[in-house]
């Protein structure tokens, strides 16, 4: 493997550069848009960069940088006007899934679901953003898996992956600190799978997309001034200006 004029292997040190912008994009410390320039990036690291362009390819092959036509790059937009669309087809596809999991899972499967759901547990008492984020595809991937339709849980997987800067943003309006109805949901879907109840199994999982949906989406629309009064307080026996 090549090393770097530091010493460095470059496969470990594009890993490397690769694991944490990788971090900082899906925790948004990076800023959808912002410029990401190799030479600093080298610099920051102190390596050539050989292992930052590595980096860059496989971030652009995650959808979490993206290579403008004057070759600067950029981590990838984050298009809020698309949402819609891509909750709908994620809502479809976990429906479809979650229903055939319920027809056909084995025991086996079973038994991963249940154990990706206590991962996703131990994830949300830790307030640990990115391990949830994690920990929820693969409970939502195992789910799919046990649809017994690789083509159906491959898009499954690609559009959770695409979302998890979408659900960054939906954790962070509850500062992280998730209630335990989103947990209990998971519990109620695998319930429904275990007893192969598919009508009540396709309804937990839209019921369940759904509400992430709305909670996003009014997060989405707060603004700093809810709730603030420019008035001054009122006195006893005195109306506010303007008041009637």
């Amino acid at each position: 493997m090549e090393e770097t004029p530091n010493g460095n292997r470059r496969g470990h040190g594009a890993a490397r550069v690769y694991a944490q912008l990788r971090e900082d994009i899906l925790r948004l410390t990076l800023t959808p848009g912002e410029a990401l320039d190799e030479t600093t990036i080298s610099k920051t690291f102190g390596l050539s960069r050989s292992p930052v362009r590595e980096a860059m390819v496989r971030l652009a092959s995650e959808g979490l940088v993206k290579t403008l036509p004057n070759k600067n790059t950029i981590v990838s937009p984050l298009n809020i006007a698309e949402f819609a669309s891509y909750s709908d087809a994620l809502d479809l596809v976990q429906r479809i899934t979650t229903r055939l999991a319920a027809r056909l899972r084995t025991a086996a499967q079973l038994d991963e679901i249940k154990t990706r759901q206590q991962a996703f547990r131990r994830t949300m008492e830790k307030r640990d953003a990115l391990a949830m984020i994690a920990s929820n595809r693969e409970f939502h991937v195992a789910i799919s898996d046990a649809s017994q339709n690789r083509y159906l849980s491959d898009f499954n997987s690609r559009l959770l992956d695409e979302g998890r800067r979408f659900l960054r943003l939906y954790y962070q309006s509850f500062d992280d600190v998730l209630p335990e109805e989103f947990s209990r949901e998971h519990d109620e879907i695998i319930a429904a799978i275990e007893d192969r109840e598919e009508d009540l199994a396709e309804y937990l999982a839209h019921r369940h997309a759904e509400q992430i949906r709305a909670r996003f989406l009014n997060h989405l629309l707060r603004t700093q001034v809810d709730g603030l009064s420019v008035l001054p307080p009122k006195r006893n026996g005195e109306d506010r200006p303007g008041a009637r």
